[in-house]
């Protein structure tokens, strides 16, 4: 009668853990991230009564072994590591991880492993979880490019951060000058020197007293100036630029090397300025014949125009974004943008093997495998999705009905221990 006992209060003990399985899910229900622990359960030691007779032709029958158990015991706990639903929410430092992979953090020098995409900025500009832990992938360098063979570092945004200027070296033309047009054609744009002062220029078209032929010029106002200066465009005064009547198409363009056939040197910018001595910035004309060229076809009016220049001013970091590959990319007031980081995921050989640490923190264990580190895309890790966050996977119909089933199952025990006192006490009564 004692086994029936202790067989009992084994299944108590068992379905207890199921309960306190199931109340951790329903708590966590809308814990974003989280991912719901499920109970498995396994019968204990049997007592052999009686061994297996083997069956003797003729003579005997054969005979079963005869056993009792002990109980049962929760053999495992496994992690539903199954998708949760991914919601968009539309701040700028949430990611959702669609797919297998985890968020590599670090709190107090140790990395851990996450699915909660909840992130933040602290005083620092740090990325960070809730919970402080620092959000890890790699740095670019000076020139903007990641090292993923490089070791993981702490990503930082840095607010307030500005862009450095970049003086124009390259201006492109593009659009249509009217075939037979009287009429000059100016095109203007800002360019901007080192320190990212404007460099306004002004290029003029004017139509040759031979056909099919423009006289380009180019000055610029300088700052404080009450009249423009005039810029040297390929060495000189000014350059021709010839058309092919047949074809509307740039046939030459006089002042251009062998080398740079569809470029003119814009240069004698005043000292204002702060260029180096004989500064000059290249005038592109797309090559001839694609649909960015510099063309001559008959029309009302002119579209010619600069169609880039890759000059910047200074420009505070305006805001920043999370792409699906996990790159951070910062945007400037100046219109730039810079790779800021890369978030790097991880995946193991046997994500059960992980051990819970609280805060929805995994650490690695001897058997979880060693994190296999990679950026979101790679096979397995999945990718990430910015502005948004993964839900609790939990399935609350599902853990209502298994609170049901533990129920009646943790009653049914405490049943046998009822029965079995009184049974007990029955035998007590005979003494």
């Amino acid at each position: 009668m004692t086994k029936s006992l202790s067989s009992a209060i084994s299944g108590i003990e068992a379905n207890q853990e199921w309960l306190d399985n199931i109340a951790n899910n329903i708590a966590n229900a809308n814990t974003t991230g989280y991912q719901s622990t499920q109970t498995e359960f396994a019968d204990l030691l049997y007592q052999q009564q009686s061994a297996a007779g083997g069956p003797v032709p003729g003579q005997t029958g054969g005979t079963n072994p005869l056993v009792v158990g002990s109980g049962v015991r929760v053999s495992a706990t496994p992690t539903d590591f199954s998708q949760g639903t991914i919601v968009q929410t539309g701040t700028s430092t949430d990611v959702a991880i669609q797919g297998q992979g985890f968020l590599v953090v670090n709190q107090g020098g140790q990395n851990y492993y996450t699915r909660d995409g909840a992130l933040q900025l602290d005083g620092a500009g740090q990325l960070v979880t809730a919970s402080g832990a620092l959000v890890m992938g790699w740095v670019p360098n000076a020139a903007g490019q990641v090292n993923q063979n490089a070791p993981l570092a702490a990503l930082t945004i840095p607010q307030g951060q500005v862009a450095q200027p970049v003086a124009t070296s390259t201006i492109t033309l593009g659009g249509n000058l009217p075939a037979g047009s009287s009429n000059p054609v100016v095109v203007t744009t800002t360019g901007y020197d080192d320190l990212g002062n404007p460099v306004p220029i002004q290029l003029t078209f004017t139509p040759s007293t031979t056909a099919n032929q423009w006289t380009l010029t180019a000055e610029t106002t300088p700052p404080g100036a009450t009249s423009p200066v005039a810029l040297t465009v390929g060495g000189a005064s000014s350059q021709t630029v010839t058309f092919d009547p047949a074809t509307g198409q740039i046939s030459a363009i006089s002042g251009t090397s062998t080398a740079n056939p569809d470029q003119l040197a814009l240069g004698g910018f005043p000292t204002s300025y702060d260029l180096p001595a004989g500064y000059a910035m290249n005038l592109d004309f797309p090559t001839p014949g694609t649909a960015q060229a510099v063309t001559q076809f008959a029309a009302s009016s002119p579209t010619a125009q600069v169609t880039n220049q890759n000059g910047y001013p200074s420009g505070a970091l305006a805001g920043f974004t999370i792409g699906s590959d996990g790159v951070i990319e910062g945007t400037y007031a100046n219109g730039r943008t810079q790779v800021l980081g890369q978030i790097a995921l991880a995946q193991f050989a046997n994500a059960q093997g992980l051990s819970k640490q609280g805060n929805l923190l995994y650490a690695a264990t001897t058997n979880s495998g060693a994190p296999q580190l990679g950026s979101p895309g790679a096979a397995g890790l999945g990718q990430l999705v910015g502005g948004a966050l993964e839900s609790s996977n939990v399935s609350i119909g599902s853990e209502l009905t298994n609170l049901v089933v533990a129920q009646t199952d943790y009653q049914a025990n405490t049943k046998v221990v009822q029965t079995t006192a009184t049974v007990l006490q029955s035998l007590v009564q005979m003494a």
